[in-house]
Order: C-alpha cells, then sequence, then structure tokens
C-alpha cells in the first residue's frame, strides 16, 4: 500500500509560480506511473502531468504544456511546477500513483491517491 501526501498549496497572484510535492511512503519506483490531476468545484478530474518511473518519460495535458513541469528526487517525492498560473488554474491539487500499466491521463488507472493541496490564484 502507498500513502501519497501533497503539500505546497496556498494562495498566489495571477502570474506567479508554485511547487507542489507529492511525498509517498514508498519509492516512485514501486509505482508505474505517478501524476498530477487537478478537480476545480463543479468541474471534473483533469490530468495535468505523468512521469512514468520505468523509464522516466514526462507527459503533460496540451493545456498545460509549458507551464507545468513534472520532476522527481528519484527517491520517494514527485514535484509539479507550476508557472504563470491563471484564475482558471484554481483547484485541488491531487498526486496519483499507479502499479498498473494503461494510458497516464485516465484517472481510473490509479490505485493510490492523496488527499490533495489547494491552489487558489486571484
Amino acid at each position: 500500500h502507498v500513502q501519497l501526501v501533497e503539500s505546497g498549496g496556498g494562495s498566489v497572484q495571477a502570474g506567479g509560480s508554485l511547487r507542489l510535492s507529492c511525498a509517498s511512503s514508498k519509492s516512485i519506483y514501486s509505482t508505474n506511473i505517478m501524476a498530477w490531476f487537478r478537480q476545480a468545484p463543479g468541474e471534473p478530474r483533469e490530468a495535468l502531468a505523468g512521469l512514468n518511473t520505468v523509464g522516466g518519460t514526462r507527459y503533460y495535458a496540451d493545456s498545460v504544456k509549458g507551464r507545468l513541469t513534472i520532476s522527481s528526487d528519484n527517491k520517494n517525492t514527485v514535484y509539479l511546477q507550476l508557472n504563470n498560473l491563471q484564475l482558471e488554474d484554481s483547484a485541488m491539487y491531487y498526486c496519483a500513483a499507479t502499479t498498473y500499466v494503461g494510458r497516464w491521463s485516465m484517472d481510473s488507472l490509479y490505485n493510490y491517491w492523496g488527499q490533495g493541496t489547494q491552489v487558489t490564484v486571484s
């Protein structure tokens, strides 16, 4: 069983940056993909970025490409750097991990989820 704990959210002005962290109770290499999703009130959950821990491939949603960067410490933490934040980026941000193989952007693929960290842009 993997436990994920997100941190780093907060309130930021438009145009600002944040770095979110996701600490795993186990090595990130005990999973196949680690990813970040977000969900705003009344909206579906949206996949943002994924990291294939096997090959190191990084995946990004087209809607955020160029503004977000996923990375890791190669141990047990995955990061999401958010740049040039806009009002529409306000949401709860979730870290997820999967031991399965499949399309990284499908939230049903993931068997472990964190509790989320709130990002508010004003």
